[in-house]
């Protein structure tokens, strides 16, 4: 089918007490495996594309025409969202042009106000082409193409203010943060997030940062309203984990191991094992 927006997909998972689950793509390998993944546990699923990652790609027009085409030659039939991770104000307007279905404007570097009015102009601009938006208050922990953050909790006032303007989704710092976690990591704030929650009612909550939260908080999180959780770091991690076993017991010196399609195999089936483990543990399998 053709990739939709995620604001059906999100309500319903709001509604069905699971999360849907972003997985970053980062080439034609993870594209496929999250995709195929999805087909066969019949889960919607977000595509999510960071600037970093459409930049390595050749840019926004070349990611679109590629998971579009994907969609439609492996025949998938569940719910897909393509969406702009962490997207600056500039990197919306590309992908909106690029033919994104779903966007992301993090302005939570930015002072509130001005976060408030760039937010504001862009939640008016997708919902007028049919696209879904997520706004961020308070920022994730960590490095995101150059977008550092110390992950501060966000003020739930705030975030009952930026969700009022219609976005389809908030992404609220609730003490998460991008990559591995360090062992002296407080854990999430369930506190900060029931508050949110009890501002901004209805509105689906992401969860960023989904590598390393243990499944216990995920589960929690989930049931405190969070209906969107981003995963990238950990397909990354399996992915390496594969390919490195591969090539240290020599399979790639074995006949013709060393082409591509067999090289990165191994890796390919790993994303999908982790990617089937996410949607398992979010409660989005079946749910299509």
């Amino acid at each position: 089918m053709a990739l939709v927006n995620a604001a059906e997909m999100l309500t319903k998972a709001k509604a069905g007490h699971y999360a849907v689950g972003q997985f970053n793509i980062n080439n034609l390998e993870w594209t496929k495996a999250i995709l195929l993944t999805a087909q066969e546990l019949n889960s919607p699923v977000i595509l999510g594309v960071s600037e970093g990652a459409g930049k390595y790609m050749t840019g926004f027009k070349t990611v679109a025409a590629m998971v579009k085409a994907m969609d439609e030659s492996l025949g998938i039939t569940v719910p897909v969202a393509l969406h702009l991770d962490h997207g600056t104000y500039e990197g919306c307007y590309k992908c909106i042009k690029a033919g994104f279905t779903s966007i992301m404007f993090d302005g939570s570097h930015y002072p509130f106000e001005e976060n408030l009015a760039k937010s504001k102009e862009l939640v008016s601009v997708a919902h007028g082409l049919g696209l879904s938006i997520e706004c961020e208050v308070g920022s994730i922990g960590g490095e995101e193409d150059g977008v550092v953050g110390m992950g501060e909790c966000a003020d739930p006032e705030e975030c009952k203010v930026i969700a009022d303007l219609g976005v389809d989704m908030l992404a609220a710092g609730i003490g998460n943060i991008h990559g591995k976690y360090p062992e002296n990591w407080q854990g999430l704030s369930f506190e900060t997030l029931a508050a949110i929650q009890e501002k901004t009612g209805v509105k689906p909550l992401v969860l960023h940062g989904g590598t390393g939260i243990p499944a216990d908080m995920i589960k929690k999180a989930i049931s405190l309203g969070v209906s969107k959780i981003n995963v990238n770091t950990e397909c990354q991690l399996s992915f390496q984990e594969a390919t490195r076993k591969y090539i240290e017991e020599g399979k790639d010196l074995q006949g013709k191991g060393f082409d591509p399609r067999k090289l990165l195999a191994p890796g390919f089936e790993a994303i999908k094992a982790t990617v089937k483990e996410k949607m398992e543990l979010f409660g989005s399998v079946g749910k299509a």
